[in-house]
């Protein structure tokens, strides 16, 4: 037993959700997952953003070239969010209006993720750790060219203190107690998990009779 371990839970009071350069051009980079597994991924990630009230920063980077522009269901979700629009930044947390924009939310916990995973995510989170932060990299939302290279950023942000989750983790420590909210939640899941849909229909079903 590791008895200096001390496990950091996620807050939603203290947690902001960083989206770092989903853009139409870059997606199409991704091969580590299928590109449904990864958009509803990435959508379920921004959802649970909406859904916890957590303070959200989108990004892009050098959107009028290759790269893209935002996928427009994220802006769709949040339409109030900052929007850094980066004209060449690599290393988002080279942006001064984006490290602006976090730490105008005032939460020391951030959660990212971005295309690609190496670069767009690796490069803030590491830069993130360095000033303070507390740092979890959504793992499913992040994406990248292949299995190798990823599991290379993996390695090297968990070396600095990075803690790498799915989205469902991130929903499931945010919520903490079913209790809070069951349908709202079940919804959530319900909307991204195809599976999940039918147990809470199940549940729903043996509820009300």
């Amino acid at each position: 037993m590791n008895s200096n371990f001390k496990y950091n839970r996620l807050d939603k009071n203290e947690a902001a959700l960083l989206l770092v350069d989903h853009q139409a051009g870059l997606i199409s980079l991704v091969q580590d997952f299928s590109p449904n597994e990864f958009k509803d991924s990435v959508l379920a990630l921004t959802a649970c953003g909406k859904y916890f009230k957590l303070p959200t920063i989108l990004t892009t980077s050098f959107e009028d070239g290759p790269n893209g522009p935002l996928v427009p269901e994220i802006k769709a979700m949040h339409p109030d969010a900052p929007y850094v629009a980066r004209p060449g930044n690599i290393n988002a947390w080279d942006n001064e209006d984006f490290v602006n924009a976090v730490r105008k939310t005032g939460r020391k916990q951030l959660i990212i993720a971005g295309v690609v995973t190496e670069v767009c995510v690796a490069f803030p989170a590491l830069s993130a750790i360095e000033e303070g932060y507390e740092v979890f990299v959504v793992t499913d939302a992040s994406g990248t060219f292949n299995n190798i290279t990823r599991d290379a950023a993996w390695a090297r942000m968990e070396s600095a203190g990075v803690q790498m989750m799915s989205w469902f983790g991130v929903a499931c420590e945010l919520h903490r107690d079913w209790r809070n909210d069951i349908e709202g939640l079940g919804a959530l899941f319900s909307s991204y998990i195809p599976n999940y849909r039918n147990l809470m229909t199940s549940y729903f079903t043996m509820t009300k009779k």
